[in-house]
């Protein structure tokens, strides 16, 4: 029973064109790894190495996210510091085109301040996409900023298409967040 009931979930994986997914709780060393295996199997698949670029770098800001942002989180010191953000991750590609896939867990008290910021991107062009950037690099960074604010239009600027989100509500204090890139 416990085979066929993963190798199911395999089989929808590989049938869904995932190369990579993990859930659980994520850090530096994980992003690491998995960026890793991730170039790897690009280069074996003689991916176009612009697009391996493009793929990578949004794969790496989605993950720092996930570190970063999701309410679901550990922090504490073993010798270091360590920061652990908890979500999935999910590369895949459907046809020609990649994805990559990152979820968490939002406070609700941002959720309306995220979405936003991710409607106006969704709204620009490349140039525009552009602009914002520029003016954004401008700005002073906000109090509660590790960087989102540009990561998302770092994300949106890579993308080949409009980004994709979605905000599932759990409970009084949280939100399942979702956001989807293609290249």
């Amino acid at each position: 029973m416990l085979a066929k009931e993963y190798y199911s979930f395999k089989k929808s994986l590989d049938e869904k064109g995932i190369m990579v997914s993990f859930s659980g709780f994520v850090s530096e060393g994980i992003l690491f790894a998995l960026g890793e295996a991730l170039k790897q199997k690009m280069t074996l698949d003689d991916t176009d190495m612009n697009t391996a670029k493009k793929v990578f770098s949004v794969f790496v800001e989605q993950v720092q996210n996930v570190i970063r942002y999701s309410s679901d989180r550990v922090e504490g010191d073993v010798g270091r510091k360590v920061e652990l953000g908890s979500g999935t991750i999910t590369v895949g590609h459907e046809g020609e085109k990649f994805f990559i896939v990152c979820s968490n867990t939002v406070d609700n008290a941002d959720v309306s301040m995220l979405r936003e910021r991710l409607e106006i991107l969704k709204t620009l062009d490349k140039d525009g996409l552009k602009a914002y950037y520029k003016e954004k690099l401008r700005e002073e960074p906000e109090a509660q900023s590790k960087g989102a604010t540009i990561g998302l239009i770092e994300i949106a600027r890579r993308a080949s298409e409009p980004i994709e989100f979605d905000f599932e509500k759990i409970d009084n204090e949280s939100s399942f967040f979702c956001l989807k890139a293609y290249i």
